[in-house]
């Protein structure tokens, strides 16, 4: 008699349900929750490093750096613990971290419920779940996907999601469906100051020539001109009047409009719905696919996706999505379902990634973040209160326009690139890390900005408030030192 047949076994169970049934499993889990939570609590708001633990750190700063082949853009190497927006660093500092990783973590540091998914997983056969071999938890991710991405419009409903393991494949694998479909046009319609990836073909997008230099070229891409809200009814029939002519330069030789919905390495500059919808529309009439590049925006409009904020469902074919969904993934029509062959990966995702991705996907879906009065509309009001006060009392310091949502931007100093860092590295060292966006060789129509991409679930008013008196005091250290030193 084998064991699934012994007396008081239930043949309806598996034997990893029956680990995860079992009450020393859970009696661990509330043992090693209540550690970290106990841990976390020494971490009350920023604090500078701790003075036995600088040394060293730098020391491996610096190793660390030579064996990369490039030193990080902050002196950051966490410690493994964090509250909430709060991290510490291997130093002993403590920090609101406001990019979280560029938008990874958006539930910030050390959260219990991320935890006890992870923990779950990491009992889970398989370290990394690929092609040949995953487990059911990955299908039960991709019925999530598709669920949220059809919760508006389910007749044009999204039928088939690819995970992947990174944003760039997630953006690779929705180009390779669009050629497949539309070939042999081969040619990329996009915008300009897009941000795409860095691979061999990626690089070829992004609108960043320092990104490829030395590469060679692998796709032909044209650009269309960014929208910019400075005038937005000139920018519409200008965006048209150059894609038209692109199409009539190249007939039949473009697959695929590549849109972000939010210019987000470009500077977290919002289009309006009339202006993506004309583009779609348009490109749609000339037989192109529209692809949708969510790898930023996925969860942080009013939306769970940005086309479902901007109203756009019916016209996009492909969209990707990455950073805080914690594994990426390619949605699509029916009409872009590909050939045998066309996508496979060795790995999609760690067990504990899709863990983590279920369980983010859950609060996505069941919690108050969206909609106008959801916590990310809130979280970017009490942002923008704050840099409208900083601009009534500075005018010369800070302007918007501000982003959307949970992607927060400003534009300090005039997007004067070198005063922007210099108020980005003086911001880390009172405790509080953001980020740089936008930048190109003419700061008046492409200033450096500030961005912020917070962890919007576990950000208090009072963070905010806090942040902001830290940026405030940025604000004066860098002018002062400025006015002492003006180059």
């Amino acid at each position: 008699m084998t064991a699934l047949t012994s007396p008081g076994i239930d043949t309806h169970m598996t034997a990893a349900q029956r680990l995860a049934d079992d009450p020393r499993i859970a009696a661990a889990h509330a043992q090693l929750l209540a550690a970290q939570h106990d841990a976390a609590q020494a971490l009350t708001g920023p604090r500078p490093p701790l003075p036995g633990r600088s040394a060293s750190y730098q020391h491996t700063l610096q190793r660390f750096g030579q064996a990369r082949g490039g030193n990080l853009f902050y002196p950051y190497l966490g410690s493994g613990l964090g509250r909430g927006p709060l991290v510490e660093l291997d130093d002993g500092s403590v920090k609101y971290d406001l990019i979280t990783g560029i938008g990874v973590h958006f539930f910030g540091h050390s959260h219990l419920g991320l935890t006890r998914a992870c923990l779950h997983a990491a009992l889970a056969d398989t370290v990394m779940q690929g092609n040949l071999q995953q487990n059911t938890d990955a299908a039960h991710l991709v019925e999530q996907l598709l669920r949220l991405a059809n919760k508006d419009q389910p007749e044009v409903s999204f039928a088939h999601a690819f995970l992947t393991s990174s944003g760039a494949m997630a953006n690779e694998n929705a180009l390779k469906l669009a050629f497949q479909r539309h070939q042999p046009a081969a040619r990329v319609l996009t915008l300009s100051r897009c941000f795409c990836g860095r691979t061999l073909a990626l690089s070829q997008i992004t609108d960043k020539p320092a990104y490829r230099q030395g590469l060679p070229q692998t796709l032909e891409v044209d650009y269309l001109p960014g929208f910019r809200a400075d005038d937005p009814d000139a920018d519409t029939p200008h965006a048209l009047s150059t894609m038209r002519r692109l199409l009539r330069r190249y007939p039949g030789q473009h697959a695929v409009l590549k849109l972000e919905l939010v210019a987000g390495e470009g500077g977290f500059y919002p289009a309006t719905a009339q202006h993506l919808r004309a583009l779609m529309q348009e490109a749609k009439d000339h037989g192109l696919a529209v692809m949708v590049d969510e790898i930023q925006t996925f969860g942080r409009t009013l939306q769970p996706f940005a086309f479902q904020h901007f109203g756009l469902s019916d016209l996009v074919d492909l969209v990707t999505i990455g950073k805080l969904s914690q594994v990426c993934a390619t949605l699509f029509k029916p009409d872009y379902k590909p050939k045998p062959g066309l996508l496979s990966q060795t790995f999609t995702a760690s067990a504990t990634a899709i863990a983590a991705a279920r369980y983010t996907l859950r609060q996505l879906a069941q919690g108050d973040l969206y909609g106008d009065r959801g916590r990310i509309a809130q979280v970017h009001s009490r942002f923008v209160e704050h840099f409208q006060a900083i601009h009534r009392d500075h005018p010369d310091r800070l302007e918007g326009p501000f982003g959307l949502g949970g992607m927060i931007a400003c534009t300090p100093f005039g997007g004067d690139p070198t005063r922007v860092r210099a108020l980005l590295h003086r911001l880390f060292e009172l405790g509080v890390i953001a980020f740089l966006a936008g930048g190109g060789s003419d700061p008046q129509s492409q200033p450096t900005r500030l961005r912020f991409l917070p962890p919007v679930p576990v950000l208090t008013d009072h963070d905010i408030d806090a942040v902001a008196d830290l940026l405030r005091q940025a604000f004066d250290d860098v002018a002062q030192q400025h006015a002492k030193d003006p180059q």
